[in-house]
């Protein structure tokens, strides 16, 4: 986790919608990444290892889109 407060409400919806827009299963440290409540129960600081994973005929790319806000630091930095 790159951003300075971590996975707080902002980055969380942009996430979870990100990962809507897939027809994969998308998870983050075991929880669904489609929803908000659970990324943010997640408690994720600056700092903080994100495990993701995705099954689904668009895994691969909800990974690459995934990996790429991160990186990005959902556009926040």
């Amino acid at each position: 986790m790159h951003n300075e407060v971590g996975l707080h409400a902002r980055p969380a919806a942009l996430l979870a919608r990100l990962v809507a827009g897939f027809d994969a299963r998308v998870t983050v440290n075991e929880v669904d990444a489609a929803s908000v409540l659970a990324l943010m129960g997640l408690g994720l600081e600056k700092g903080d290892r994100m495990e993701v994973r995705a099954g689904g005929t668009e895994a691969a790319a909800a990974l690459e889109a995934v990996e790429q806000a991160v990186a990005d630091g959902f556009g926040e930095q």
